[in-house]
């Protein structure tokens, strides 16, 4: 696929990006689009490998690699390099109802599992993918494709996370009447208000909504199942039900001083400052602001790194992110993390990258643990103290972090965040159903099956497989439509 020799005449470009101290003062899309011919020499990098190991999504040690939705990556990398936009716009649709949510969201675990990855750049997949999608908007060739006809069956989808959707878009193309119930004011989930303007734009997830209404998808917005919606009346209403609702209960730190005010789940920081963007441009004052404040972000993951970025853009004073692992390499350990793994590296996000063109120091602390808040008379955070770890193994391959002392240091903070991930789905909707859970506090439902113990509901998404990423969410929803199909016709012809 691509060029036989591309891979050997052109580099690695990626999505390039506007500049940080530019970029921190809007809230525009961070990242510039590659141009067609740029677009192109990537897709001729694809190196028609004998086994292609980016379309097979797996998880080795515990981390994805690969893609889950089983994208044809080679496919469209070689339509690119041809020119042929309008039929790779075809190819990524044949796997990927959005490719647009993980060209812009998406780790790209596919590039850590790209065969030129073993001794080269990897292939720039993600970039080459939100290529052709943004094109096919552009040029009027994504358009609504409602089914040519009903089956007369209703399905109610719980929840409008890209589980919830790509369930919702599958099930309307097999013809069913598809209703979603979101309980915001925006349909999205963590598309909307858990990831940042900056970094996908509301607008991208709106066209993309906008199509499925046309196409026959009802959205009950400002509804929650169980508390505005009766759960009774699921089962009257419905022939199915499928719950989206995804891991959505953070995970708390519990330190002394954790009640002081000033002290955040990044969830309501971040989900705070979109509905006022989106409502007021921030007119409206009704968000956390970072502005002046000296923050502190517990946790290293994306969604860490997302407050980060958001908190620049407020105007913070300092900034500085906590993370309980050490600086790793900038190359991956073949021994510990060979390929096709996902290279488990050292990595200066967007985020990252602001913080430290503005106050010229990588924002990051490492091996550090939180031992303590402390406040003021006022009761508002002031300090946070804590102490540097060291990580080692106990004989059953736990993870053990032994405190280093004499390295105790006290952090100014006026405003803390915590990135620290989620245990798992709210519980309430879950025991009004009688629907049973794993010991993890998901949703117990068999993967490739998605059935519950409750006859005619299914569960799929981060609610029944724990905090995950995008791409896993659209993949569960896909094979969650196929087997509610399944369960309402008796055969399916979905994917």
């Amino acid at each position: 696929m691509g060029k036989s020799t591309g891979f050997m005449e052109y580099n690695r470009q990626s999505t390039p990006e506007r500049d940080p101290e530019t970029r921190i003062k809007d809230w525009e899309d961070y990242k510039l689009p590659l141009s067609d011919e740029e677009a192109q020499k990537q897709g001729a990098r694809c190196m028609d490998c004998g086994v292609p190991t980016c379309h097979s999504g797996m998880e080795i040690n515990g981390i994805t690699t690969g893609c889950p939705v089983y994208h044809l990556i080679p496919e469209w990398n070689d339509l690119v390099y041809q020119g042929k936009w309008k039929e790779a716009l075809a190819k990524e649709h044949e796997m990927n109802n959005f490719p647009e949510f993980t060209g812009f969201a998406c780790p790209a675990p596919c590039e850590g599992a790209c065969v030129l990855g073993i001794n080269e750049p990897p292939v720039a997949i993600r970039s080459v993918e939100r290529s052709i999608i943004e094109k096919g908007f552009e040029e009027g060739w994504v358009t609504p494709e409602p089914p040519a006809y009903r089956t007369g069956k209703k399905v109610a989808v719980v929840g409008s996370g890209p589980a919830g959707l790509a369930a919702a878009a599958q099930l309307n193309k097999a013809g069913h009447w598809v209703t979603v119930y979101e309980r915001n004011d925006r349909v999205g989930g963590l598309l909307t208000y858990g990831i940042p303007e900056m970094k996908l734009p509301y607008s991208v997830v709106e066209r993309r909504v906008n199509i499925l209404k046309e196409e026959g998808i009802t959205f009950m917005t400002n509804t929650e199942v169980g508390r505005d919606y009766p759960v009774s009346r699921l089962n009257e209403e419905y022939d199915t039900v499928i719950l989206c609702g995804g891991a959505t209960t953070p995970r708390n730190l519990e330190v002394e001083g954790r009640n002081l005010k000033g002290i955040h789940y990044a969830m309501d920081f971040l989900h705070s400052n979109t509905k006022s963007l989106l409502d007021s441009d921030h007119e409206d004052g009704n968000y956390i602001s970072a502005k002046d404040k000296n923050v502190i972000v517990i946790g290293g993951g994306d969604t860490g790194t997302d407050c980060m970025a958001t908190s620049m853009r407020h105007g913070c004073k300092s900034l500085t992110q906590f993370d309980i692992y050490d600086k790793k390499g900038s190359t991956r350990d073949n021994e510990v993390n060979p390929w096709p793994q996902y290279p488990v590296i050292h990595r200066v996000e967007y985020g990252q990258k602001e913080a430290e063109a503005k106050f010229n120091k990588d924002p990051r602390a490492y091996a550090v643990m939180t031992k303590k808040f402390v406040g003021d008379e006022n009761n508002r955070i002031k300090e946070v103290h804590t102490i540097d770890v060291a990580l080692s193994y106990d004989e059953n391959g736990n993870k053990v972090r032994t405190e280093i002392p004499g390295t105790e240091k006290v952090w100014e903070a006026d405003l803390v965040l915590l990135a620290i991930g989620f245990s798992g789905p709210e519980q309430d909707l879950i025991d009004k159903l009688g629907v049973e859970t794993t010991v993890r506090s998901n949703v117990a439902a068999q993967y490739g099956k998605y059935a519950t113990n409750v006859e005619g509901i299914f569960a799929a998404g981060d609610m029944r497989r724990g905090q995950s990423l995008i791409v896993w969410a659209i993949n569960e929803g896909r094979e969650v439509a196929r087997e509610c199909d399944r369960y309402m016709m008796g055969t399916s012809q979905l994917p």
